[in-house]
């Protein structure tokens, strides 16, 4: 479980560096959609950070509950927010790349997904 939280307050961090870097030192450099799509990757990474350090504080999860939601994030986050820095920071043709965000996206929705599923079936056992 340590290793989750370690691992979040990483990308949490990371998100507050990327997004400080994006508003001071992108905004010369990138036009206003590829800023707006720079802010995007990192406003959905620190939301899911969020989501990530109450999930994994949340004693009413199982490890392995834990754990599950926390690679589906770890997934969606790498894939959808990283893919975004990719094309924006180091000009990765997103014509390439074109399915890593939405796949991260699709990692995401699982997560939420079974986080639902998770809540559905504790209400049935009340």
């Amino acid at each position: 479980m340590f290793k989750n939280i370690i691992f979040t307050c990483f990308l949490g961090m990371l998100a507050i560096i990327l997004g400080a870097f994006g508003a001071h030192a992108l905004k010369e450099t990138l036009t206003a959609d590829q800023l707006l799509s720079f802010e995007t990757a990192v406003r959905y990474q620190m939301y899911h950070v969020i989501v990530l350090l109450i999930v994994n504080m949340y004693e009413g999860f199982s490890s392995k509950q834990k754990n599950t939601i926390s690679y589906l994030f770890f997934i969606g986050i790498l894939l959808f927010s990283g893919s975004i820095y990719l094309i924006q920071l180091i000009s990765v043709s997103a014509k390439s790349i074109w399915f890593v965000t939405p796949f991260g996206g699709l990692f995401l929705i699982i997560g939420w997904v079974s986080m639902i599923a998770i809540f559905i079936k504790k209400s049935r056992k009340r």
